[in-house]
């Protein structure tokens, strides 16, 4: 162990070099050339000449010497940084530098959070050990963004955190404009071994959270949840931590919690939604929901969810895994009750998550299902999360999705909600139906955007040839305006609540039973009636007119 003499010049260095980027001392330089002109004293002109450039030389030199750290950072007090993940402080030094941050009275710092997308495929792409080079170059430009006395921390194989040194008044505006400025530096394209890497990152920062006990761990869990949240938007966006972000993330994180343990418990119960066709209001589907008992709010389904947390269930890569499995059998067992009982409907939607797609056997599980109950491929209408649309294309995924559509199989993905649905993922994936998110149909009635939003999506189906269904629909008015806009169907509780297997058999036989009510015409607001444009379009029982595949599409 090096002694305290022997450690006193590299702790000498460190603070020299933390005063030369203060732009304080800087400015002593010139003030001391000054004044030696002007009192006539060539020996200090000539000593603040060299002195200068010689000690930021040695500093620049210090910090390129061999054995020195890949990211040349000068932690905020004394404590040696951590040499885990290639000479990159970690996780500890991170928080260690938070709290040494918040120990400064009358001065605001910041904490980073950067994840560079498309990591596992690159990984696949060019090995592990071309990966830990390409990590350690992206640190290396992150150092070279930052002042000497920031902090740049390796949190994993593909995340990085940054703690900023304590300043007075670091406002958000100038946290968002770095983060902005670090995932461009990371966006540069990087040479390895002959080929061009061109990465994308998401970030996630936070100030400091004086409010709580243990600054640093709240700081932390803020920028990780405005991560969370610029990762669920899509590849190279960033977001900041805003008031009840935390409490979403929990909330959502319990709702996971507690769908997972009723899925191993066996706990989850099938409901179904109806599905409506918008213009005259025929039953044309079912949607199979999941009930499961929630501890903190009784029994649950997704129906009960907001369209946020529905959403971002859908979206996580875990988050519905396996229910797609348990739904499947239930709904399919329906949909033949139903025939048997004279009530045939066209389809039943299940939703599948991420994981449920990437199972190689997921496949032929779905085909197994189909070929027992002998139903017709198509009439079974798969429901694809969002992330399934990104640009980084997965190949596990679409070889399942291309099992399914070249069996017949029905796909469906939701635009608009959280993000806007992409024309080469549509064509890629073969999808027959578009869903309108209920983030979009939510609040419809009075939002004028949203209805531009609805109607431009509704036009993009129709010239590509696809069927639409607005999903989240809570008012008459709502499914009125839908049909005024030209959406073929709706479905959420003002059209009809989800209810029970039995629940449902019955209520279909009264409504087969009952003589058909006329609807009132469709209006959108401050327009006259609907002008009548032809029969409105049927759902087919023969397969959904899918897109063509492209195999090469984007």
């Amino acid at each position: 162990m090096p002694s305290a003499r022997q450690e006193l010049p590299g702790q000498l260095a460190a603070r020299a070099g933390r005063a030369l980027s203060r732009l304080d001392v800087l400015a002593l330089f010139p003030l001391a050339a000054l004044s030696g002109l002007w009192l006539d004293l060539a020996d200090l002109v000539t000593l603040t000449a060299f002195v200068l450039p010689g000690l930021l030389a040695l500093r620049a030199i210090g910090q390129a010497a061999p054995g020195a750290q890949v990211v040349p950072v000068a932690l905020m007090g004394d404590a040696p940084p951590s040499r885990d993940r290639g000479a990159v402080p970690g996780r500890a030094a991170l928080l260690s530098a938070l709290g040494r941050a918040a120990a400064v009275p009358g001065h605001d710092s910041a904490c980073i959070l950067l994840h560079l997308d498309g990591w596992d495929r690159l990984l696949d792409r060019i090995g592990s050990d071309a990966a830990e080079r390409v990590a350690h170059r992206c640190a290396e430009r992150l150092a070279t963004a930052l002042r000497g006395d920031d902090l740049v921390a390796r949190l994993g194989d593909a995340r990085f955190g940054i703690v900023l040194h304590p300043a007075r008044g670091t406002l958000p505006a100038t946290r968002e404009a770095i983060t902005t400025r670090l995932r461009a530096t990371l966006a540069e394209p990087i040479a390895l071994d002959g080929i061009t890497l061109r990465l994308t990152a998401c970030g996630g920062q936070s100030g400091l959270w004086r409010d709580h006990s243990d600054v640093a761990a709240a700081s932390f869990a803020a920028a990780e949840a405005a991560l969370t949240e610029a990762r669920r938007s899509g590849p190279n966006t960033q977001r900041a931590y805003a008031p009840g972000l935390l409490q979403r993330h929990a909330a959502r994180a319990r709702l996971a919690a507690g769908l997972a343990d009723a899925l191993s418990a066996g706990q989850v119960e099938p409901w179904f939604q109806p599905q409506f066709a918008a213009q005259g209001g025929a039953l044309s589907g079912l949607a199979a929901l999941a009930l499961w008992p929630q501890p903190d709010r009784g029994p649950l389904s997704l129906a009960d969810l907001s369209v946020e947390d529905r959403a971002q269930m859908m979206q996580d890569p875990g988050g519905l895994h396996g229910l797609a499995n348990v739904l499947l059998a239930p709904a399919l067992d329906t949909l033949r009750a139903l025939d048997a009982a004279g009530l045939a409907l066209p389809c039943v939607s299940v939703a599948a998550g991420m994981t449920d797609l990437r199972s190689p056997a997921f496949a032929d599980r779905v085909l197994q299902e189909l070929q027992r109950t002998g139903l017709a491929p198509a009439r079974l209408m798969l429901t694809l999360p969002e992330p399934v649309a990104a640009p980084e294309r997965d190949a596990g995924i679409e070889a399942t999705l291309d099992a399914l559509g070249r069996a017949g199989v029905g796909l469906e993905i939701t635009g608009g909600d959280p993000g806007p649905v992409r024309l080469a993922a549509l064509r890629r994936l073969g999808v027959g139906r578009l869903r309108i998110g209920g983030g979009l149909t939510r609040h419809i009635v009075s939002d004028t955007d949203r209805q531009a939003e609805v109607s431009a999506l509704v036009a993009m189906a129709r010239t590509l040839g696809l069927p639409t269904l607005a999903e989240g629909v809570k008012t008459q008015a709502a499914r009125d305006l839908l049909a005024g806009i030209g959406c073929d169907h709706v479905e959420g509780s003002a059209p009809g609540a989800a209810m029970s297997r039995g629940d449902m058999m019955a209520w279909a036989a009264r409504r087969a039973a009952a003589p058909a009510r006329p609807l009132r015409p469709a209006r959108r607001p401050g327009h006259g009636p609907r002008p009548q444009a032809g029969p409105p379009i049927p759902w087919r029982t023969a397969p959904p007119a899918a897109l063509p595949r492209a195999e090469n599409a984007p």
